[in-house]
């Protein structure tokens, strides 16, 4: 089992943030997995505790409500240690939880191409509704809606630690250039 070491102050999880579908959720099981660790995704956490789907909490509540239903789900997940913690894609934009999670663990930023998050969307809605393909691929134009809020978000998936560009490899692929990552930083054995 490798063990994360931290350089100064300890910061004991994995913290996984970018887009929707850039893989967040299935690279985060995969690596937790690899390290022995536990995996919490805040979506999940949310959903569990508001009993509906995301789109539903946006549609019945409004965006500020999730938001603060994020905000809480994060804040109990960075509370552990020895965690993947997969962060839904847009809670890097609230200063609040860019500092919450760059002083929790070590930000790895999962990165793709807006088509391929387009096609990994439309993929997603085909399995049924209640996921965040429901609140991307609306409109138009989806791809410009994709397109336009990642370049939003952009600058601030900058707190990563490590970025990885998931366009072209497996799951399995993404979480070995991870584990590279922590490595080259010193973070694991």
């Amino acid at each position: 089992m490798e063990r994360l070491r931290g350089l100064g102050k300890v910061r004991a999880n994995v913290i996984i943030i970018g887009f929707a579908a850039t893989g967040k959720t299935s690279v985060g099981r995969t690596l937790a997995e690899r390290l022995g660790w536990d995996f919490l995704d805040t979506d999940e956490m949310v959903v569990k505790a508001a009993g509906k789907p995301i789109p539903s909490i946006i549609e019945e509540e409004g965006e500020e409500a999730f938001h603060e239903m994020e905000k809480d789900a994060l804040e109990k997940a960075c509370r552990g240690e020895k965690a993947v913690i997969a962060v839904g894609g847009g809670a890097v934009m609230f200063d609040e939880n860019r500092e919450l999670m760059t002083k929790s663990g070590y930000v790895v930023c999962l990165e793709a191409k807006p088509e391929t998050i387009y096609k990994r969307l439309r993929k997603l809605k085909e399995q049924g509704p209640g996921s965040v393909a429901d609140v991307l691929l609306v409109g138009k134009d989806p791809l410009r809606r994709i397109s336009f809020f990642k370049e939003i978000r952009q600058p601030y998936y900058a707190i990563a630690d490590w970025t990885v560009h998931t366009d072209y490899l497996t799951v399995e692929q993404v979480v070995e250039e991870i584990i590279h990552g922590l490595r080259y930083m010193g973070l694991i054995s």
